[in-house]
């Protein structure tokens, strides 16, 4: 492998894209399954409406579990050898996962083999994607401008959520043209091989990347490690708050659905709002970082969701109007976003270079496995068991106040000044 080379000052246009256009369809792929959940869950799996449904998300959830391996091989892998090799190779086991989970036969068809490939192909995307934070994020740090890493770095959230955005607006299309048999029976489907259209292109791209990986230093001592450990550790409380946030909001479409009883075209629409504030929130709060510092920007709209999430919920629940979920969802991305974007700039300047990629992978895919992966099936439950619509907004606010606290056990790297 050819020795890598410092990057550009500002890198190429075709550089950036080549990260972030690759990360915004991983992002799509594994999160599209979330939204078509209730799809998914009539045509693979068992059972009646509630059983399969928590069986479908179930399997979303499991696609969690290999997260933290993917974290730490590929991310691993990214620190000793690169990270375009990483990329490209996450990349394409993404594309394996998604194709082989829209090719696979329905239970009416082949029994209980269906959930079986399910289940085995949301590990590989799981996998996959556990795989591409590290070394995405790396490469977006170091190919930064001085004064600029704020800005970059969101570029990851601002791409993964234009990936939901899209997944979002796929959804509503087709649940507004395509009759319910269909879109049961077949349009889960379509929307995933659109995405996998799209794959040999992303790989074409990530070929031309250039590499940032620092060279190689002496390892660390063992003293060394020890604020790396204490990083590791806050870092998964925080980003665990950002997850819970995260994929409270994504539950949006499934929560319209059930719980509101809204029609499918209405909660995909949802959804679009949700993608669309992400990505415009996610550019602000990197400036914003910029600015003004990492932890003066997760302040104000981290207490503000701590404070206004549980209102929030029981504003759209007593509504249950169109206006009413759009504005709701529109307010709680945005106060998420401003805070959860800067939150993983933080961890993520506080790891090493040269451990960089794999540390913050399995940190990231860590707290995601932990609090991502059984958010959707826990909300599900808690509004059972409670018998409360308030419920995701209780659990938003206490995993976020977890958050807040932790990010005062993490030393905030010095801003370089901008040129």
């Amino acid at each position: 492998m050819r020795e890598a080379t410092a990057a550009p000052a500002v890198p190429a246009t075709s550089q950036i894209l080549a990260v972030v256009a690759g990360n915004a369809l991983e992002f799509y792929d594994f999160v599209t399954y979330s939204f078509f959940a209730v799809q998914i869950g009539r045509t693979l799996f068992p059972g009646n409406a509630d059983q399969s449904l928590m069986l479908s998300l179930g399997t979303f959830g499991i696609g969690f579990l290999s997260r933290p391996l993917g974290g730490l091989v590929i991310g691993g892998y990214a620190d000793r050898k690169g990270r375009k090799p990483a990329m490209i190779l996450s990349f394409a086991l993404m594309g394996i996962g998604l194709v082989g989970l829209a090719l696979t036969p329905s239970y009416a068809a082949i029994g209980m083999a269906a959930p079986a490939l399910a289940v085995a192909f949301r590990l590989i995307q799981g996998f996959a994607l556990g795989g591409e934070v590290g070394p995405n994020t790396a490469w977006l740090l170091e190919a930064a401008p001085p004064g600029r890493r704020g800005l970059f770095v969101s570029l990851h959230s601002a791409t993964a959520d234009f990936g939901v955005l899209v997944a979002g607006l796929v959804g509503f299309v087709l649940s507004s043209t395509l009759a319910p048999a269909a879109f049961d029976a077949w349009g889960w489907r379509l929307a995933f091989l659109l995405g996998a259209a799209i794959v040999p292109f992303g790989l074409a791209l990530r070929r031309t990347l250039d590499e940032t990986l620092p060279p190689a230093k002496e390892a660390a001592a063992p003293a060394e490690l020890r604020p790396v450990l204490a990083t590791a550790a806050a870092g998964m409380i925080v980003l665990g708050a950002a997850t819970i946030a995260n994929y409270t909001l994504q539950y949006v479409t499934t929560y319209a659905q059930t719980t509101l009883h809204m029609a499918v075209n209405v909660a995909f629409g949802a959804t679009l709002v949700l993608g669309l504030v992400s990505v415009a929130c996610d550019l602000a709060a990197g400036w914003l970082a910029d600015r003004f510092g990492r932890k003066r920007t997760i302040l104000i709209p981290w207490l503000a969701l701590i404070v206004l999430a549980v209102p929030a919920y029981l504003f759209v629940s007593a509504a249950r109007t169109p206006a009413a979920l759009f504005a709701t969802t529109a307010f709680l991305s945005l106060v998420h976003i401003l805070g959860s974007t800067p939150a993983l700039l933080l961890v993520l300047e506080a790891i090493p270079a040269r451990v960089r990629a794999g540390a913050m992978g399995l940190i990231y895919a860590c707290a995601i496995s932990l609090f991502g992966g059984t958010a959707q099936p826990l909300i599900r439950k808690l509004i059972e068991w409670t018998g409360s619509p308030l419920a995701p907004g209780w659990y938003m606010s206490a995993a976020v106040a977890c958050g807040l606290a932790a990010t005062f056990l993490i030393r905030e790297a010095p801003r370089p000044a901008r040129p």
